[in-house]
């Protein structure tokens, strides 16, 4: 068996559905077939998970901390692979693939470091006589299911906290990119990790294990990050056996740069917050609300940059590689269009050079004009689009920007600390920078408002989500 077989209980297995390709979204090529997992492979996970969480619960903190800093330490060792690995499968440039591995790995050490530092309470009732001890359980056997557009970091964002808890996992990585999660299970290993603690399964289709995994009574907790859509399908079936949920969902992010704001930084944080990953990314500012007293010159200054991106494969040094499939560029695509129907121009566009035809490419780009109300500006764009919305007035632009179902995160650039905070705080939505366009740290709390999810991951309250709280009513007579 080879690591692009099934990994269960420290093992790699074939799959019991076949194989399924991995595709270089910068060619169009399959990388190398993975197993196909079946509902089969799904039940031998949790058998693995639901034997290994009998002993792993009762590991000592500082142990399982232990085997997550080693990880950490791997990760680091094994940065400049792993990055390759990421842009072969995602497509992300080599400076994005990279950053992502640092970012992953540090969810290891900061779990580590937290998860020896679980917390209880102790208190006297106010009737007297009883005492009151409050302590914190592993959830169980947790389900992770995660997204293809950070393959490392949504996988120990999820991983991290769920084992410094003393949770056993099963996780089903994305389909399009489940060659970063054999690597991580790879450094785990080495690390330690012990058998069954830790089991991934990649499928072509996600429901035949996903579904299998919610229908299994020791699987209970779920932690998801995708769209707004199969959270909601994978909600419906948690309440058929009411299972622990966390959820991460869509994100239609606002970026908002104020008349007396330094445009030079806002076009810098605007190229992270907007290009970075190509723009897939559910932190991606979706839509830039700019003063009208600064939009020709922002937009101008933003263009300037957008159109001076390399676009390519990561192995020619670019910025900015292609999008995941074709279905991705076909929908970036008929956003633009119906974008320009409805009066939005573009000003600058990247170029994309012709002999990378083969793959899934589409060019960085800029629109002003854009009307308020237009399809582009409230639709998840999850591509390398910049439309440019003007206004005049906090009231309105804060309208503008709650005006969505969803609340994942949010920026502000502005020259006034306290009208950035004011308008920061106005916002529905989770998160959001300030003069900055980064929004994710692993001792941050992650997640959204809205349809945008349920649960927290990173801090403390990422380790939270995977333990169940108890307390014992203690007879103490006064």
């Amino acid at each position: 068996m080879t690591a692009t077989d099934l990994f269960i209980d420290n093992e790699w297995r074939a799959g019991g559905d076949g194989t399924f390709d991995v595709v270089d979204p910068a060619t169009g090529r399959t990388i190398r077939p993975v197993s196909d997992g079946s509902e089969a492979d799904a039940v031998a996970a949790v058998d693995a998970a639901a034997a290994a969480l009998t002993t792993w619960r009762r590991v000592a903190p500082r142990e399982r901390g232990e085997i997550l800093r080693r990880t950490f330490e791997l990760m680091i060792r094994d940065r400049d692979e792993l990055g390759e690995l990421i842009a072969a499968e995602n497509g992300k440039s080599l400076t994005d693939a990279k950053g992502e591995v640092t970012y992953s790995a540090e969810f290891f050490r900061w779990y580590a470091e937290e998860g020896v530092r679980m917390g209880g309470d102790y208190g006297v009732a106010p009737a007297g006589g009883t005492r009151t001890l409050v302590t914190h359980h592993p959830v169980g056997v947790a389900a992770l299911v995660t997204p293809w557009n950070f393959p490392a970091a949504m996988a120990t964002r999820k991983i991290a906290p769920a084992l410094a808890a003393g949770c056993t996992v099963v996780l089903k990585p994305a389909a399009e990119t489940p060659l970063t999660a054999f690597a991580i299970a790879r450094l785990m290993v080495e690390a330690g990790l012990p058998e069954g603690v830790v089991n991934i399964v990649p499928a072509s289709s996600a429901s035949k294990v996903v579904t299998r995994w919610m229908e299994d009574p020791r699987v209970r907790k779920i932690s998801f990050t995708g769209s707004t859509g199969i959270g909601s399908v994978l909600l419906k079936q948690a309440a058929d056996r009411i299972v622990n949920s966390s959820m991460e969902l869509g994100g239609n992010a606002p970026l908002i740069v104020t008349d007396d704001a330094d445009l030079d930084a806002a076009v810098e944080g605007t190229m992270i917050a907007k290009f970075r990953g190509g723009g897939q990314a559910c932190t991606a500012a979706n839509r830039l609300y700019v003063h009208a007293d600064v939009v020709e010159e922002f937009a101008a200054k933003l263009g300037a940059k957008v159109a001076s991106l390399k676009v390519g494969p990561a192995a020619d040094g670019s910025d900015i590689g292609p999008l995941i499939n074709a279905k991705a560029v076909d929908k970036t695509s008929k956003l633009l269009a119906g974008a320009l129907e409805a009066g939005a121009r573009v000003t600058h566009e990247a170029s994309v050079p012709s002999d990378h035809a083969d793959g899934f490419w589409f060019a960085p780009t800029v629109l002003v004009d854009v009307p308020a109300d237009a399809e582009i500006v409230h639709e998840e764009i999850f591509g390398p689009i910049a439309p440019i919305v003007s206004w005049t007035t906090d009231e309105e632009v804060i309208g503008y920007a709650n005006d969505t179902e969803m609340g994942l995160a949010a920026y502000v650039f502005t020259g006034d600390l306290q009208r950035g905070i004011r308008l920061g705080e106005a916002i529905e939505a989770g998160m959001v920078g300030v003069n900055r366009g980064l929004v994710s740290d692993p001792a941050a709390p992650f997640g959204g408002m809205k349809q945008s999810g349920i649960g927290r991951e990173g801090a403390r309250m990422g380790l939270e989500e995977f333990q169940e709280t108890q307390y014992l009513s203690i007879a103490w007579p006064d």
